[in-house]
């Protein structure tokens, strides 16, 4: 039998710690039904991909089941490679109930700003939603006349935590879980710069005059709708790698660039982060203040928003103000001040904003 051909390094794709939630819970919930716990469980991605995941540890009794996935994250390690996401299940009394507790080594959210209920578990609206699907999809006659109880543990998730910035966001005890394709591509590679850079030199020796560079998938679908009439290879998901691809651009003599982002990234452009990725450095909350304070939000919330650590709370703020367009227009004018500064007469620059459902908030500049 051939070999599968090896990956060249740097290139190769793990999994989130959502999508290995979801198949440690959908491994669970089989022990549940069948007695016994699979070798290897299937699992349907939140991007619709099909992957099988070998399961680590597992166990069924009377009380119910426990299984563990152990994550690989590909050529992207970060603090959560290797990380043994645990699901353990049981049955509960309400018909057609799925609840989702986070356990230990899973974080507890106690800040706004993170589209999650003070109080709550860490585990992001994406990866609530992949759970449930991947029980409900082997478990759905037995969910009509009983429910289940799921709950998501990582096993020293505390303390690798201490190498996120959870902390910063007002997540305590814990790691988040995360992921909105399922898919963890090795954005911090040399390989990932590199795709990117060959992007944008694909564009130019194209003969466009236009790159749009996206921070990832949503982003991407968002500007491919407001600008229809560009060509694919306009379009150029750049990760966190904003300053290779507009040094590429220069290089290139491609004058016009467009931004389609969403609010914590463009709050990195505009404070000038050159790597815009969440690791990295903290958002400049002083920043986030002054847009709003600049758009008349009164200064008791700009100092509330000055006291968190994410962008998106700013962005809430305003949206119960009725001043989130303002504010997305102020911030998209930032970013280009900011670029305009660093790249002076080279660029036209135009900024595309989006919510987190891929919703256009404003737009500034040419677009």
């Amino acid at each position: 039998m051939a070999m599968a051909e090896r990956k060249p390094k740097g290139t190769r794709k793990g999994y989130t710690t959502g999508a290995c939630s979801a198949a440690a819970a959908r491994a669970a919930v089989c022990g549940l039904l069948e007695g016994r716990v699979p070798e290897t469980v299937e699992c349907q991605l939140p991007n619709g991909e099909t992957v099988r995941f070998k399961v680590a540890e597992a166990w069924v009794n009377s009380d119910g089941a426990h299984a563990v996935i152990e994550k690989d994250a590909g050529d992207d390690p970060d603090c959560t490679n290797h990380a043994r996401l645990t699901a353990d299940v049981a049955w509960i009394a309400q018909p057609d109930t799925v609840v989702l507790h986070g356990g230990e080594g899973v974080g507890l959210v106690t800040r706004p700003g993170l589209g999650l209920e003070v109080g709550s578990a860490a585990i992001n609206p994406v990866p609530r939603k992949n759970i449930e699907h991947n029980i409900r999809l082997i478990a759905s006659e037995a969910l009509k006349t009983r429910g289940l109880q799921v709950t998501i543990s990582v096993p020293d998730g505390e303390t690798m935590a201490k190498k996120t910035l959870n902390y910063r966001l007002g997540i305590i005890g814990g790691i988040s879980i995360l992921g909105t394709t399922g898919i963890v591509h090795p954005y911090s590679t040399a390989a990932f710069r590199a795709s990117v850079v060959q992007g944008v030199e694909v564009a130019a020796n194209q003969g466009q005059d236009t790159v749009v560079l996206t921070t990832g998938g949503r982003t991407e679908k968002f500007v491919m709708r407001e600008l229809p009439a560009l060509n694919e290879s306009c379009f150029v998901q750049m990760g966190d790698f904003l300053t290779p691809a507009l040094d590429t651009a220069e290089r290139c003599d491609i004058r016009n660039i467009i931004i389609g982002g969403m609010v914590g990234k463009l709050t990195k452009m505009a404070q000038g982060e050159t790597i815009t990725h969440a690791g990295r450095n903290p958002v400049d909350v002083e920043l986030v203040a002054d847009i709003a304070r600049s758009i008349g939000a009164p200064e008791t919330v700009c100092r509330a928003i000055a006291e968190q650590e994410t962008a998106r709370y700013a962005s809430e703020c305003m949206a119960e103000l009725g001043l989130e367009y303002e504010f997305h227009i102020e911030l998209a004018k930032r970013v280009i001040a900011t670029l305009e500064r660093r790249y002076p007469g080279s660029f036209d620059i135009g900024v595309l904003v989006c919510d987190f459902d891929g919703n256009k908030l404003a737009q500034a500049g040419r677009t």
